[in-house]
């Protein structure tokens, strides 16, 4: 392990606290002084009680607003927000209606949530940030990277004066496509510029990230990184995204090399409005493709991804929680060497953490870019009992709340995170992340929760009965009595004892209440079912349901569970055997 790996503390130092205490505060101040005089704040039914306290302080320098803040302001949730968003809506959108209405001035863009419980998708505003959004330091430098990320957006907010002049076009777009062309400085209206470019360090074309058929957008992406023999790391927002690019080159292997063998570029769906941008940065390489033959497609043999690139050493992505699912399958592929990187714990709403240590996937360090409060997930939900990063016990499980640059409110995030201790070089933090709070399983003796998922699933998946990739969970009542039913992706063969894989995932099941077995003994619950689904179905999932969304290309997540039934019909017709 490297020496400079930070261990969290168990409890903080009078010093790193006092420490916390003021950072937090301050950090409160300048979001309140910031923020206090937009339209949400004066009109929010939940700030006009702080409103009043306040109105006659000075919220730049009288201390005692924070003390207010904390005392008046109950923690909010997306109907408090929806009012004034819809502002955005109308058609057409004025300035007069819109300007200062979360923040100062107007957002730099609206990203759309991935709606991964299956409701409409909710719509937030960015707006500018001096600093805006990184992740925590990867442990390697890397020249060259693959950048899989989409740089397209949707029909755009165009906000009008009075007389109808257009004062600034806000795209649409997803989370991870706003925070990029932030970072970048990478506006809409310079785009053409950049259509026919392969920026510094990158191996596509600036116009691949404008495709938007999920298959021909990881296929074009696939053959130039393939073509690049000095790739060295290889960016995605989740790591299945990687996963079904994967799947995707083994599809096409033929295809792909016959393309940089002769230099031209395939005739892939809706790829039509930026052909020309990649031909011209296409080159035959005959070299390159044999070196390609002889090596063979990804799943022919573990490793492949060192073989295809010898200088890989780094792949960005999500991959903790449900997504650490793939990491065995992705582990595979690249190889023992290549390390990855979980850069963040972030949602559409805001930055919540950034990795603790560079190669730990799963453990992360509250941020300072915006205020993270806590919910204790132990007691009743009512006003007073938001904690403050000081506050929390290690072990402890909380739901975190959010006031930010983008608006002032103190809103519910839809997750559970356990607190794991505090960073001993500044006090903040550290926690992993457990589950969704709305993704949960109410059965009539039990509530199922996502960690409880997780649990069921490594108990069943092995190189014994079956090695899962990915899952999704529903409840399934096709016949009595109803029980917990798996829809998952599979890799390689069925093991020798797959028989036994539903009595393992009724333990695991059994093992975190044992209301499971009370309801099983009395045939109220039934053993758990286990679909296994075509290879393909999750990415086709991803692609027919940002299709049907609208939205864009790496947004879109298979949810643990499942509860739209429209979804549940889809995957279930693509069912090809049952355990």
């Amino acid at each position: 392990m490297p020496t400079n790996t930070v261990h969290p503390i168990t409890a903080l130092t009078p010093r790193l606290e006092a420490a916390l205490r003021e950072d937090t505060d301050r950090r409160l101040g300048n979001l309140i002084a910031g923020n206090i005089n937009t339209r949400y704040a004066r009109s929010s039914s939940q700030l006009s009680d702080f409103c009043l306290a306040i109105k006659d302080k000075d919220v730049q320098n009288d201390e005692s607003i924070i003390s207010d803040f904390r005392r008046l302001v109950s923690p909010t949730n997306y109907e408090s927000y929806r009012p004034c968003f819809e502002k955005f809506n109308s058609h057409p959108c004025r300035s007069s209606e819109v300007e200062n209405m979360f923040a100062p001035g107007l957002p730099i863009y609206i990203p759309l949530s991935s709606s991964t419980s299956g409701k409409k998708s909710k719509q937030f505003v960015k707006y500018f940030r001096s600093q805006p959004y990184v992740g925590g330091t990867p442990p390697l430098h890397v020249r060259t990277t693959s950048l899989v990320h989409t740089f397209a957006y949707r029909d755009p907010v165009v906000v009008v004066t009075d007389l109808g002049e257009v004062v600034k076009t806000i795209p649409l777009c997803n989370g991870s496509t706003g925070l990029v062309r932030a970072r970048n400085n990478w506006s809409t209206e310079s785009d053409e510029t950049r259509m026919a470019c392969i920026l510094p360090g990158h191996v596509a074309p600036w116009a691949t990230g404008f495709i938007i058929h999920h298959r021909s957008f990881l296929l074009i992406h696939a053959l130039f990184s393939l073509a690049n023999i000095s790739l060295e790391g290889i960016n995605v927002s989740f790591l299945v995204i990687f996963l079904d690019m994967v799947h995707r080159i083994e599809e096409e292997w033929s295809t792909l090399i016959s393309s940089i063998r002769s230099g031209t570029i395939p005739d892939f769906e809706q790829i039509g409005h930026v052909r020309a941008y990649l031909e011209l940065n296409m080159h035959a390489d005959p070299q390159r493709a044999d070196e390609l033959q002889r090596i063979g497609p990804p799943l022919s043999s573990p490793g492949w991804a060192q073989r295809v690139w010898p200088n890989l050493k780094l792949c960005t992505s999500v991959c903790s929680g449900t997504f650490a699912a793939a990491i065995p399958q992705a582990r595979s592929v690249l190889g023992p060497n290549v390390v990855l990187h979980n850069p963040w714990y972030i949602c559409t709403e805001c930055l919540i953490g950034r990795n603790l240590n560079p190669e730990d996937t799963e453990t992360f360090v509250v941020v300072t870019d915006e205020l993270i409060e806590f919910l204790d997930m132990t007691e009743e939900q009512t006003h007073g009992e938001v904690l403050q990063a000081w506050d929390l016990q290690p072990g402890k499980f909380y739901q975190p709340v959010s006031t930010t640059q983008d608006g002032l409110w103190r809103y519910l995030i839809d997750d559970v995170i356990q607190a794991a201790g505090f960073d001993p070089r500044n006090g903040l933090p550290v926690f992993r992340y457990s589950r969704r709070k709305n993704l949960e399983i109410r059965l009539p003796h039990a509530l199922i929760t996502e960690a409880d998922l997780l649990s069921v699933f490594y108990a069943f998946s092995g190189e014994d009965t079956v090695e899962v990739q990915e899952f999704t969970a529903v409840v399934d009542d096709r016949k009595f009595p109803m029980t917990l039913g798996f829809f998952v992706s599979i890799t390689g063969n069925i093991g020798p004892n797959v028989k036994l894989a539903r009595q393992k995932a009724f333990a695991a099941l059994a093992a975190t209440s044992e209301e499971h077995q009370i309801a099983f003994d009395i045939d109220e619950f039934g053993l758990p079912t286990i679909r296994v689904v075509k290879p393909g179905t999750f990415a086709d999932y991803r692609r027919w349901r940002g299709e049907s969304m609208n939205v864009g290309v790496g947004q879109i997540k298979l949810p643990a569970v499942l509860t739209d039934p429209k979804a549940q019909e889809w995957i279930a017709e693509r069912v090809m055997m049952e355990l």
